[in-house]
């Protein structure tokens, strides 16, 4: 059985293009700091925390070894959101050719989705994707920074970009074989509003399409 999937592809062309959303509030805890020493146990931790409803199943055939070497590679950077001390999500960063920079994965945990972090984590890993030279010697000055999202990601996913000042430059429709979701782990989802009252729009959702760049297609 397949069903039809929606691909856009999407750019920033200068730093100037990005529309920052703002922090969340300062009472909140939320900092972002990056995942600086390779961690294939900390990493798939959060591509299957973020991704288990939203379809992301290329890299849980991984082996370890080829975690290590993808997390090694030059360029490759993770920026992990928490907060008061937990994570609550992430946006993976890859450096490719002639100054291009590809937003692989961002997402966030569900407990933390509603929560004013989204916004905030993409607007602050795209400035992490502009400045990423200076932290690579031998890199190409960004140039370019792209992403693709499609509609398995869920309806808020490209609007998500859109609002951080990415561009559609390309839309493509496959058919595409139905895939078990992972699910996330039973009963995770918000916290209570009771205890936790900060809620925010859907600009927190999940976005990011499923597909691996060493895959056949997509992030």
């Amino acid at each position: 059985m397949s069903h039809s999937v929606t691909t856009w592809y999407l750019e920033q062309t200068s730093p100037a293009d990005l529309a920052p959303a703002g922090a969340p509030p300062a009472e909140q805890g939320v900092r972002i700091v990056r995942s600086e020493v390779p961690s294939p146990e900390f990493s798939r931790f959060l591509y299957t925390a973020v991704g288990g409803d939203v379809l992301w199943t290329d890299r849980l055939s991984w082996t370890y070894a080829r975690w290590a070497e993808h997390l090694g590679r030059p360029g490759t950077e993770t920026w992990v959101a928490y907060e008061r001390g937990t994570p609550a999500g992430f946006i993976e960063l890859n450096a490719g050719p002639e100054g291009s920079v590809e937003v692989a994965y961002f997402g966030l945990l569900p407990a933390f989705r509603g929560r004013r972090i989204g916004g905030w984590l993409l607007t602050y890993g795209l400035e992490r994707a502009w400045d990423l030279a200076g932290r690579w010697p031998g890199l190409e000055r960004t140039t370019r920074v792209w992403v693709h999202t499609c509609s398995d990601d869920g309806p808020y996913a490209r609007a998500n970009y859109e609002r951080r000042g990415f561009r559609v430059y390309e839309t493509t429709v496959t058919e595409e074989a139905e895939v078990a979701m992972p699910g996330p782990w039973p009963g995770a989802g918000p916290i209570d509003p009771v205890t936790d009252p900060v809620t925010d729009s859907v600009a927190d959702s999940v976005t990011g399409c499923v597909r691996d760049p060493d895959a056949a297609t997509g992030t």
